[in-house]
């Protein structure tokens, strides 16, 4: 089966600074690839090759087993792109907006409003549809601007940080909407710096840093991967963080603390048979626990192990704002 991406020894510089170094990815028909790597990794510099808004300098590049760098306007009518931020027009309605991209892609006005009105279904904004955009909350614009990219219909969907700046209820309904994509035949890759947005949708997750590969596979892969189980102690009072974090040192690695939570966190390599010593331990040095318990890494600590950077790290992508100003 032809993969939906094959990117192998791809490389992109701007200037001196190398956004992709000789990057190879696959993605596979069916299925959600997430591109995850911590700021100036390249992800968006890649979602740009992928969508021919920049050409590659070297390597190969084949989308549904398109050449993208020979053929990039073949390329263009088997995608759809949604970069970080909606894409609207505030002053027309839902309806209007995908009327007239489907006008764009080239479809007569009795398909357009056919496909508009589908794909209107398709996101849950029917009810909506006919109102005007400025009137939309974060997520409908979100969903709306998903829309925008589908009317052509798409054999590969690029979500560039889809969920950016949208509060938790909102995410959730976009990741609902993704999911539904994905159940009626749309491939998709995202990239994101949400780890637990990756772990929810994605079937396989690629870990790019200074551009290239540096781990790839299902979420439960890596997880096994970091090779370690995790402790995990929330305590009743945050003054005593650091005593729980000395005390839980003495079975495993680094503890991570999170303040925020009062938690602390320390990897272990004999979880099972430490757990109820750890349990002892704290209670004897009396250090009152809300919750103790043994759990598998995240995504976030794995992340953490390859990288040696914590993900979930917003902001800018400086080799990515790089791309964005010399496409231009």
């Amino acid at each position: 089966m032809t993969p939906t991406i094959e990117a192998r020894g791809l490389t992109k510089r701007f200037g001196k600074t190398p956004a992709l170094a000789g990057l190879d990815l696959i993605a596979r028909p069916g299925r959600v690839a997430a591109v995850l790597g911590p700021n100036g990794a390249g992800k968006t510099t890649f979602v740009r090759c992928l969508s021919t808004l920049v050409r590659p300098d070297g390597g190969s590049l084949h989308v549904a087993g398109i050449d993208a760098r020979r053929r990039p306007a073949h390329v263009r009518r088997v995608i759809g792109l949604a970069g970080q931020y909606a894409a609207v027009e505030e002053a027309m309605t839902g309806r209007e907006n995908l009327e007239m991209v489907a006008r764009l892609f080239g479809l007569d006005r009795r398909d357009a409003t056919a496909a508009a009105t589908s794909v209107l279904e398709q996101l849950g904004l029917t009810d909506d549809a006919d109102r005007l955009v400025r009137t939309y909350s974060g997520g409908m614009r979100r969903r709306l601007d998903l829309g925008a990219s589908l009317v052509g219909s798409p054999r590969l969907l690029l979500l560039d940080e889809p969920t950016t700046g949208l509060d938790p209820r909102s995410r959730i309904e976009l990741w609902e909407a993704i999911r539904g994509l994905v159940a009626g035949g749309t491939d998709v890759l995202l990239t994101t710096q949400y780890l637990d947005e990756a772990d929810r949708l994605a079937h396989d997750i690629v870990i790019i840093d200074h551009g290239t590969v540096i781990a790839a596979g299902t979420p439960a892969e890596l997880k096994s991967r970091a090779g370690r189980d995790v402790i995990e102690v929330h305590v009743r009072d945050a003054a005593d963080l650091p005593a729980a974090a000395g005390a839980l040192a003495r079975f495993g690695g680094d503890p991570r603390i999170d303040q925020a939570i009062r938690r602390v966190a320390v990897p272990v390599d004999a979880g099972t048979d430490q757990l109820p010593d750890a349990v002892r331990l704290l209670d004897t040095l009396g250090i009152a626990v809300e919750d103790i318990a043994l759990r598998r890494p995240t995504l976030d600590e794995v992340f953490l192990a390859l990288t040696g950077r914590p993900g979930d790290t917003r902001g800018t992508d400086r080799r990515d704002t790089d791309s964005r100003r010399d496409a231009a």
